[in-house]
């Protein structure tokens, strides 16, 4: 089954950037074939930030849109998120998710990796 690491997190100021790097470990073409980046804050619920799918085919989340990228090296089987002009309110834990087929910007993907803190300070 495959296995997501996230990295990247940390701390910046607001305006800052960051890249959160998610490495697939013993990935299948079918396994990946959707990847995402989630975030979740104490009490709230996960909230998708990003999707790509096998084909390259990007969605984000308004919140995001215009400062977040999402991309992936299907050589290093390794998805990333380029995060610019960070705010405080995008403090959270950043969680990486893959799906056979789901693709949706909704909590329901099939692997989960443990996530990597992001905090954003004013």
């Amino acid at each position: 089954q495959v296995q997501l690491v996230e990295s990247g997190g940390g701390s910046v100021q607001a305006g800052g950037s960051l890249r959160l790097s998610c490495e697939a470990r013993r990935a299948t073409d079918r396994s990946t074939y959707c990847m995402g980046w989630f975030r979740q804050t104490p009490g709230k619920e996960r909230e998708g930030v990003a999707t790509i799918d096998s084909f390259g085919t990007t969605n984000y989340a308004d919140f995001v849109t215009g400062r977040f990228t999402i991309s992936k090296d299907n050589a290093k089987d390794t998805l990333y998120l380029q995060m610019n002009s960070l705010k405080p309110e995008d403090t959270a834990m950043y969680y990486c998710a893959a799906d056979p087929s789901f693709c949706r910007l909704a909590p329901d993907f099939a692997t989960w990796g443990q996530g990597t803190q992001v905090a954003v300070s004013s």
